[in-house]
């Protein structure tokens, strides 16, 4: 089975296992101290976390397409269920795309979207190029 591999450096690893066992609905497959990683089926990736205060936090956000407008808003309910802050965007342009989606935001701000892709786009976003992909807390507007 082939899978990404995502390598994280996160400030407090206990906070970070609890936040992705919610974001993927699955408990670690591996736990050592300072470090953790998990082997999730759907989507099928290997989360691997380091604990390294100095470097943590330092990607933008990270994300996952699903193939419908229903998916996205089945896993906004789930998250919402777990007791994490969404922000949803539907319909909006980002990265050249029209898109349905939802941010929750992770230890470290790490943010993460779930999005479908409605349709091609000729613009990044109304916003301009500099507003697309901008990291910022689920509390304000942002675009891929």
């Amino acid at each position: 089975m082939a899978r990404l591999q995502l390598a994280l450096n996160v400030s407090d690893l206990d906070e970070a296992v609890s936040f992705y066992s919610k974001l993927f609905g699955v408990d670690p497959a591996k736990r050592r101290p300072g470090y953790a990683n998990f082997a999730v089926a759907d989507p099928p990736v290997k989360l691997v976390l380091f604990e390294h205060a100095i470097d943590a936090g330092s990607l933008n956000h990270l994300g996952v397409e699903v193939e419908s407008t229903d998916d996205v808003v089945a896993a906004r309910d789930r998250l919402a269920g777990e007791g994490l802050a969404t922000a949803v965007e539907d319909g909006v342009t980002c990265c050249h795309a029209v898109q349905d989606k939802v941010w929750v935001d992770g230890p470290d701000d790490r943010s993460w979207e779930i999005y479908t892709v409605l349709a091609d786009a000729d613009t990044t976003s109304p916003r301009g190029e500099a507003a697309c992909c901008a990291d910022a807390p689920v509390s304000a507007a942002r675009c891929c």
